[in-house]
């Protein structure tokens, strides 16, 4: 056998039963070791010398010496994965093994409590026994092979079988079948152990991850029983932060060697261990994008590589660190990114955004920074804050920008509301303060996805404060509705804002109608039947309205739509802006701090 000393396709029962599985988890533990070391090794490398590098040293030298250690810092990474999938590997043939010799055991057991014989071959022989239907004698014994056997035909007539035929033919077939699965098993495992070859060379360049991503889908693939099946995805968050530190540490690592993409992105997991699990399933994820040659993978490659260029940046001086709890390319691409650790911070906020959002380099560069803006405000406060950018769902996409809210529906606002809730229950299973403070925002169609979050039994877990800015509805009509007293609902509308004054449904339906049948006057006339107090949106009551019954907080108005540039869109997209709109910012922050009695109110509509 490849894997197991060389017992190869003629596998006897004997060899397999000698087969010694622990000298197998003995060298499992040894690639695990040094997978250890390369990544610490790694972490100095980021978190001690490039930071302090960073901090320390100015100019060209220092910038291409940082640019090396960086590389370093791949080639450990890379280390790391295939150590990892090393480690899986052996582990994972020497569980296959150990089945297939406790099937072989008890069929050996069973001969021998029953005093047959079990030969080289693995046939079995039987002793005389029960009695002839003519003399009364006892019936000759017999030899039974293991399936397919040929020898053995249905009795007929009146010939009474041996009663010890069937049992040692059950025991033939036992054996059989443990030395065939066995040699199977052989044959799989030395293909990827074959495989599992690093590349040569000092440098780890984007070739060698694509490469990585193919060994990593090789090794789930023969790995499923031996630990996928193990993850509780259908558990609930607090369920999933248990089972997981019920584990020990080797069973944690190899979780992260082999299922990074499932360990990263489960809500219930401690931000640490996603943000390491996440890290090495981008470059997994870079290479199997780098493989390919669409559109579609060019876009989302673009975005994973600015991901990791500010993963691996030093931070600037009050600007909280990074962490990568979620990443994936399903969809239109998934990325969830805190600044600040969540599970430690007093105060947690998650920001859902809307149109047009998707897994791109304007998405990694753009509303990435929303986040970090917002954590940096929020922190001035006084008590930690950890500030996060969710694109854990499909955002509706259209060429023609806000016209999609025009034809939109609710559907991926009620998919995304559902991850949501279970993101938020799995950051407050985590959280190590007694009772956090979080906050859910939701911009544009973000807003729909938090509200219908909040309608989902329970509500948002854990939330206590909810922000909603350049709203087209949020899928109810009243502030009463969401959960957390209307208090604690907070709406943003700069007055420029379009997409926060489209009109209602009904209004909407009613009034192109009779501006075919009667012209505008009539559209007009008719549309205010439908809405008769215009505080109706696409998306149901006007949040910033007054009969919503929430508070309305300062923003700036915005770019006008029509301005000497033409037409524009920008107060739409300014909320975040803490240069565009400051006033937006900083009373997001006080209510992200949890002082909120400190926001500047406007009237509502």
């Amino acid at each position: 056998m490849s894997g197991a000393g060389g017992l190869g396709t003629a596998l006897t029962w004997a060899q397999l039963r000698e087969v010694k599985c622990g000298e197998l988890e003995e060298a499992a533990d040894g690639w695990g070791r040094v997978g250890n070391r390369a990544d610490a090794a790694r972490d100095r490398i980021d978190t001690r010398i490039v930071n302090g590098l960073g901090r320390t040293q100015k100019g060209e030298a220092a910038r291409a010496a940082v640019g090396r250690l960086r590389r370093l810092s791949k080639n450990f990474q890379y280390i790391y994965t295939e150590c990892g999938l090393l480690r899986t590997t052996l582990n994972s043939l020497a569980h296959e093994l150990k089945a297939q010799q406790r099937v072989l055991q008890g069929a050996l057991d069973d001969a021998a409590a029953l005093k047959f014989t079990v030969h080289p071959d693995g046939s079995v022989t039987y002793p005389a026994a029960g009695e002839g239907l003519v003399d009364g004698k006892p019936l000759a014994g017999g030899r039974a092979s293991g399936v397919p056997n040929p020898g053995l035909a249905a009795p007929s007539g009146l010939v009474a079988p041996n009663p010890n035929a069937a049992p040692a033919q059950d025991i033939a077939d036992r054996v059989a079948r443990a030395v065939r699965t066995a040699a199977d098993v052989d044959w799989r495992y030395a293909r990827i152990l074959r495989a599992l070859k690093a590349e040569g060379g000092l440098g780890v360049g984007t070739a060698t991850w694509t490469d990585a991503a193919g060994d990593a889908a090789a090794v789930r693939e023969v790995a499923n029983g031996y630990l996928e099946r193990g993850i509780p995805t259908d558990a609930s968050p607090a369920e999933r932060k248990a089972w997981w530190a019920g584990l020990t540490d080797g069973q944690r690592e190899e979780y992260l060697a082999v299922y990074p993409d499932l360990i990263g992105n489960l809500d219930g997991i401690p931000a640490l261990v996603r943000d390491a699990a996440n890290r090495d399933n981008l470059q997994l994820l870079m290479g199997e994008l780098a493989g390919r040659d669409d559109a579609d993978a060019v876009t989302k490659l673009a975005a994973l590589r600015e991901i990791d260029r500010q993963l691996r940046a030093v931070p600037n001086p009050g600007e909280p660190p990074m962490y990568l709890l979620g990443i994936g390319d399903e969809g239109n691409g998934r990325a969830i990114v805190s600044y600040g650790n969540p599970d430690t911070s007093r105060n947690v906020a998650a920001y859902v955004p809307g149109l047009n959002t998707s897994l791109d380099e304007e998405f990694a560069k753009g509303d990435l920074g929303r986040a970090r803006d917002l954590a940096i405000a929020s922190n001035r406060y006084g008590d930690t804050t950890a500030a996060i950018t969710w694109l854990g769902y499909d955002a509706p996409q259209s060429p023609d920008g806000l016209g999609s809210l025009a034809v939109a529906g609710g559907g991926r606002a009620e998919e995304g509301g559902r991850s949501f809730s279970g993101f938020m229950g799995g950051l407050a299973a985590t959280n190590e303060h007694a009772d956090p403070h979080m906050t859910a925002i939701g911009h544009s169609y973000g807003s729909r996805t938090v509200g219908a979050a909040t309608q989902r039994d329970g509500g948002i877990p854990g939330v206590d404060d909810i922000v909603f800015v350049g709203s087209p509805g949020v899928g109810v009509d009243s502030a009463d509705d969401l959960g957390v007293g209307r208090d604690h609902v907070f709406v943003g509308a700069a007055s420029n804002d379009i997409v926060t004054k489209l009109p209602a449904k009904e209004q909407f339906a009613v009034g192109a109608a009779e501006m075919l049948v009667g012209g505008p006057a009539a559209a007009y006339f008719f549309g205010d039947l439908a809405d008769p107090g215009d505080d109706d949106v696409w998306f149901g009551r006007d949040p910033a309205s007054e009969s919503f019954g929430a508070r309305r907080f300062e923003v700036g108005d915005g770019p006008p739509l029509v301005g000497r540039g033409g037409v524009s869109v920008d107060a739409h997209s300014q909320y975040f802006d803490p240069v565009a709109d400051k006033a937006s910012v900083d009373n997001m922050a006080l209510i992200v701090a949890g002082r909120s009695h400190m926001v500047r109110t406007e009237e509502p509509r």
